[in-house]
């Protein structure tokens, strides 16, 4: 498959994680008396990745995430030269699917991006009042467990068929744990796309959620190969 159709694959499957996952956090979570709530939001994320795992895995590899195309690149499992041409495509995909969020949440009456827009953040805008130490800690750490669950799953050795309801269940676990410390990023692009359209406070700390989710993906790179053998796939 060629590079062209394969960023395009992931720029669609990076729209969709964020305009699902983030749509459900603006747009559903603080309904009244019928919101989805945390448990809700941490489900809509894993599914977009479960979704798009199977829609279009075997286009792109479905990584959706710059981190884990970092990853996946130090684990070898992934050439470096197609690197930045994900990344460029995953964060615009991003982008996309902020903007056409803000297009349909901003049709509400009253809307406005003091609430956050699903930003990630820390000190006064972690959803609990976490620290950067926190958060940093969370992020990294987080991510890095993601990446082992996706170079599990997807090792040539593991059950077949069955990676994408690992990697979705993993991330909706993720969730669960960490929206109340960052509102959940493990993914720079996920957190570039809202913090575009907040700016102020959502930029400055933005920072935080591309150093953190690379350097956990990239021990996981390192790791998962040890402990897995030489003869992983």
């Amino acid at each position: 498959m060629g590079l062209t159709k394969r960023a395009s694959a992931e720029f669609l499957g990076t729209f969709w994680l964020v305009f699902g996952g983030c749509g459900s956090a603006v747009l559903a979570a603080a309904i009244p008396s019928v919101g989805i709530g945390y448990l809700g939001v941490a489900l809509a994320f894993g599914l977009t990745v479960l979704t798009m795992a199977y829609g279009i895995g075997h286009i792109s590899g479905c990584h959706l995430n710059p981190a884990v195309t970092v990853g996946l690149a130090v684990g070898r499992r992934f050439s470096w030269v197609d690197v930045i041409p994900y990344i460029v495509a995953q964060v615009l995909g991003g982008i996309a699917g902020a903007a056409v969020l803000y297009a349909i949440a901003s049709g509400k009456y009253g809307f406005d991006l003091i609430g956050g827009f699903a930003s990630n953040g820390y000190g006064t805008h972690s959803p609990g009042g976490y620290t950067l130490t926190a958060a940093f800690v969370a992020e990294a750490v987080l991510t890095f467990m993601f990446l082992m669950i996706i170079q599990g799953a997807t090792d040539r050795r593991a059950p077949q068929g069955f990676a994408p309801i690992a990697i979705g269940f993993g991330l909706t676990l993720i969730h669960l744990i960490s929206i109340p410390v960052t509102n959940t990023s493990v993914n720079p692009a996920r957190s570039t796309g809202p913090a575009i359209f907040v700016g102020g406070w959502a930029l400055s700390q933005l920072w935080l959620f591309w150093v953190a989710p690379i350097l956990g993906a990239a021990v996981a790179g390192v790791v998962y190969p040890w402990l897995a053998g030489n003869d992983r796939s």
